[in-house]
This record gives structure tokens, C-alpha cells and sequence, in this order.
């Protein structure tokens, strides 16, 4: 993959990785990882569950560091909200108000699902407020993967926004997402949430991603989040999937600059490599969905990842890593 801006940076080097962070007792797989902190305790909540038969939690784990340990604790309770796939959640914990804000997707395999907003004042206990986005036109026909994030003040989200129909008659359905931007017009985390833009579509970055006129396509744009850098610009983390290599191997975690919220975005392209001698086996597959945080200088992004070389056939066994970046190497 060849990134054909010559002006872009290339892509960042961690300057360590850590994983996998903890062996889950609750789950087969862990995947969909957001990063919060409370002031005392740093949170991990995900996706807990099974991603061949689609079914999922909402996982809660817990540090003393951000650097670990990480303890598995009960899977966060959602009053409210139920499904097989109420799942990739987006928790943040707000100072002012001293409550963890939560904003969840109600479905990902299918078109009609949207997004739901909660509040816990223990981290646990999570009780639906209201919906906070709604499915819209032919665009966004489903919404997924939401991730709230604070801007220059202002609070915004961002999520995959899956068209209504592009398969031919016949075909399955498969998402083909791209990433969608909304604002609080109350500037408070309940909304309400107004819709700006699609802020990375599938051409954006057609040089490390599957195009949707592929025979072989396999998904849109997912895992969304954006992340004001100390520089002022803003950095686009989000999951692709390459066009080589079997099925199981394709996606990547990438990072995008802009220099303003709206865009445009220019891509660095996947940041975490699948492949090389010293790469441990339990990440040597692919890698998705992360969540990106500044601390002490450093960028930590938190993200899945799998084997190629699954212990038990037919299971992925997903499990969470942290990749931490200078961010010097951060800019356009």
C-alpha cells in the first residue's frame, strides 16, 4: 500500500505495545475497546461475547495505570436496553456532572438500528436516558459504532452511517459504512444531536481500503473516533479493511489528520502492522476498532486484534492490546 499524498507523514511507530491485557473469564472474545478515565480508576468497556454467533455484553474492566494491571470485573448492567448486539460502547466520564455517559449501538449486522444514550454514576449501573440518533434517508440507514469526543469545548460524536442498499438483488446484506459527524446543539452529552457531515468516505482513502465495487468486499468503515491532539489538529482514529489477503487477515487500524473537525481528512493509512518475525502470535492476524487517549505526553491507543493461528477452529479469539505513540510523530 502506497499512501499517494505525497505531503501526507507516514504513519506512526509505537514506541511499545503491550498485550494481550488481560485473558477474559466471561468471554471468548473482547473486542471494541473505549478507554475512560474517572479521576481515580482507568475503565476498558467493550464488546464481551461471541463474534461467530454474534451475540455480545457490554465488558467492564478496571486499572489502577493505564498501563495495568487490567481486571476483568461483571459486565456493565443496561437498563433499557437489550439485544444480541447492543454493543461497542462509548463511555466518557464527565468532571463537571461526575457521571459516566454512555452512548451504545443498538445493531451493526442490519440496517434500522440507532443509537442509544445511558448514564451510570457508579461506572456499572447504566440506565437509557433516550436515543440520541436515528436512522435517515438512504445514507444513513443504520448507525453504529458511536464515539462521543470533546473539541476545542464543544461536544461531538461521530459513528458509522450505513447506506440502505448496495448489494445486488440476491447477495446477503453486508455494511458498507462510512464515518458520520454530529454536534450537542445543548453542548450537553444527552443532545440534542445535530447532524453536520460524513466527515471519511470510502474513496478518502481507497488506497488502503476495500472499494465497493470489489467481488470479494468485505465491510465499510467502522470503529470511529476523533481526538483533539495538544497540537490543535485533529486525529481520525478508525477501522479499514485492505483488499489483500484472505478473509480474517484484511482489517486495520488507521489514522487520519485534519486541521479542523470537518475535515478534510488525510490519511497516514494502518498504523499497526499484522505482519514481521517479532510479532506475537495472538495479534499476527488483524487488528480493529480502538480507542485513542493523551496522557503524559504520549498517545495510548487501545484496539482488538486476533491470531491467524486460532487455538480452537471456527473461534477468533479476539483479545485487547496497547499500542503508545510520541506524539511528535502526530502531524501533518
Amino acid at each position: 500500500m502506497t499512501n499517494p499524498n505525497e505531503s501526507a507523514p507516514p504513519p506512526p511507530v509505537p514506541v511499545k505495545k503491550i498485550g494481550p491485557l488481560f485473558e477474559p473469564a466471561r468471554f471468548k472474545d473482547t473486542k471494541d475497546p473505549c478507554i475512560a478515565f474517572d479521576g481515580t480508576t482507568w475503565h476498558i468497556y467493550g464488546s464481551g461475547g461471541d463474534s461467530i454467533r454474534e451475540e455480545w455484553e457490554i465488558l467492564h474492566a478496571t486499572a489502577p495505570s493505564i498501563d495495568g494491571p487490567w481486571t476483568e470485573q461483571e459486565p456493565a448492567r443496561l437498563r433499557g436496553v437489550e439485544g444480541p448486539h447492543v454493543a461497542a460502547p462509548s463511555v466518557i466520564y464527565d468532571t463537571d456532572d461526575k457521571l459516566f455517559h454512555m452512548a451504545v449501538q443498538k445493531d451493526f449486522m442490519d440496517v434500522g438500528g440507532d443509537i442509544a444514550y445511558l448514564v451510570s454514576a457508579d461506572g456499572h449501573t447504566f440506565t437509557k436516558m433516550r436515543t440520541l440518533v436515528t436512522p435517515k434517508g438512504e445514507n444513513e440507514a443504520g448507525l453504529y459504532d458511536p464515539h462521543f469526543a470533546v473539541v476545542k469545548g464543544k461536544k461531538y460524536m461521530v459513528y458509522s452511517g450505513v447506506p440502505a442498499a448496495l448489494q445486488q438483488p440476491g447477495q446477503a446484506f453486508v455494511p458498507q459504512p462510512d464515518v458520520y459527524l454530529a454536534r450537542s446543539s445543548t453542548d450537553r452529552w444527552a443532545g440534542f444531536w445535530k447532524r453536520m457531515k460524513a466527515i471519511l468516505r470510502h474513496e478518502d482513502i481507497a488506497w488502503h481500503h476495500n472499494r465497493r465495487e470489489h467481488p470479494d468486499y468485505e465491510w465499510g468503515i467502522e470503529g470511529p473516533q476523533i481526538l483533539e491532539l495538544p497540537n490543535g489538529q485533529i486525529l481520525l482514529n478508525a477501522a479499514c479493511f485492505v483488499e489483500e489477503g484472505p478473509r480474517g487477515e484484511r482489517q486495520r487500524v488507521f489514522f487520519a489528520l485534519a486541521n479542523d473537525i470537518t475535515g478534510p481528512y488525510t490519511s497516514l493509512g494502518p498504523v499497526l502492522p499484522t505482519t514481521g518475525a517479532d510479532l506475537p502470535d495472538w495479534e499476527n492476524g488483524e487488528n480493529g476498532h480502538a480507542s485513542a487517549i493523551v496522557h503524559e505526553s504520549l498517545l495510548y491507543l487501545f484496539y482488538q486484534a486476533r491470531s491467524r493461528n486460532n487455538p480452537v477452529p471456527n473461534e477468533n479469539n479476539w483479545r485487547y492490546g496497547v499500542a503508545v505513540f510520541d506524539l511528535k510523530d502526530l502531524k501533518l
